[in-house]
């Protein structure tokens, strides 16, 4: 299983060949071969970008950023210019800048909080960015931040998924930071600090789909938007919310947002200019190669919360719980009898925040 995990994909050269240089070798296919390998590598439809002829119209409030890009916003709480805190909430995989720590209103004024949720890039009505990176995802938080004047420091919250940017901003933006706070992040199975044989059991307990998926993701992430279009080929369940949930109020919950079309919106609106630039973009950023390794940051200026449940079918338990352990300086909250979908754990929004103010 280790060497699955950690073996690159075998390099693909069109012309009935596969390998490189000398070690080339002829394709048994043939022309069958040469075909698929074309088909791979051709590239992704352009976006379809908000406000553009043909695109989706703009009904947001954005932001535009140093390099031209637009970011789609939603702000919550009390007002920013009477908030005690301000938080930058980054959403998960399928999310949009409408997700948030769903705290009530009554302890958002008691404790004077002030959020702002926003589309990452190719999500919503955010301009896509083809140079996405863990990087751009920090400093995008950083910009909307400055754009809506929120001071000097303010604090990076993220849930599954999103909490890259989280990561992000703990290694590139620290002295930004008043705080940070990741419900449910995913973990990297190809982080170097993660003992290989404990990463290779996790990684090869998920679906046969989901394993190419990643390792397509890393190894050969140009191929990715070819790869999730073959029906025939084994695809990530985590796209088609099929994932086996051994959680039960994980089950009930996605039961009930798919009976009652939520699923389906909350696609519509992250996609809406092209599942590449969105959900494909974000699992090459995520399982990607990281320009550094989270457990071998150093102790950030600010605190650091974890919340992580031990039912959680999306991301292994064991892993968050070495990633936490490496880092002594991480607050680390397990949530027992709890799965992925923190936001449907009563109270756990005002949680959070009382945590990090109260």
């Amino acid at each position: 299983m280790e060497r699955l995990l950690w073996a690159p994909a075998p390099a693909l050269v069109c012309g009935g060949k596969r390998g490189k240089g000398d070690d080339a070798v002829a394709d048994p296919l043939g022309t069958v071969g040469e075909w698929l390998c074309r088909a791979a590598l051709q590239p992704p439809p352009p976006p379809r970008m908000c406000g553009t002829p043909g695109g989706p119209p703009v009904t947001a409030r954005r932001v535009r950023l140093s390099d031209g890009r637009h970011l789609a916003y939603e702000e919550s709480g009390v007002p920013k210019e009477t908030a005690r805190y301000r938080i930058v909430f980054s959403h998960g995989f399928t999310g949009s800048r409408l997700d948030s720590l769903r705290a009530s209103q009554e302890v958002a004024e008691e404790l004077g909080v002030y959020m702002v949720g926003f589309d990452r890039a190719g999500y919503g009505e955010s301009d896509p960015n083809p140079a996405r990176s863990v990087r751009s995802a920090a400093l995008d938080m950083e910009e909307l931040a400055n754009a809506l004047g929120l001071g000097d420091r303010f604090y990076a919250v993220g849930f599954s998924l999103g909490c890259h940017a989280v990561w992000g901003a703990l290694r590139y933006i620290p002295h930004r930071l008043a705080g940070a706070a990741m419900l449910a992040p995913v973990v990297n199975y190809w982080w170097p600090g993660l003992p290989a044989g404990v990463a290779a059991e996790a990684y090869g307990r998920q679906a046969r789909g989901d394993q190419w998926a990643l390792r397509v993701s890393h190894h050969a992430p140009g191929i990715l938007h070819w790869w999730m279009g073959q029906r025939w080929l084994p695809t990530s369940t985590v796209v088609d919310n099929t994932t086996h949930l051994p959680n039960r109020r994980d089950a009930e919950v996605r039961r009930e947002l798919a009976a009652d079309g939520t699923l389906r919106r909350k696609r519509e609106v992250a996609t809406q200019q092209g599942i590449h630039e969105s959900y494909y973009r974000d699992m090459t950023v995520m399982f990607g190669k990281w320009e550094f390794d989270p457990m071998g940051l150093p102790e950030p200026p600010c605190p650091v919360h974890l919340w992580q449940g031990d039912e959680d079918g999306l991301v292994p338990v064991e892993l968050q719980r070495h990633v936490a352990g490496k880092l002594g300086w991480v607050n680390y909250h397990e949530l027992p009898g709890t799965g992925h979908f923190l936001s449907a754990v009563p109270d756990l929004g005002d949680t959070v925040l009382r945590t990090l103010f109260g």
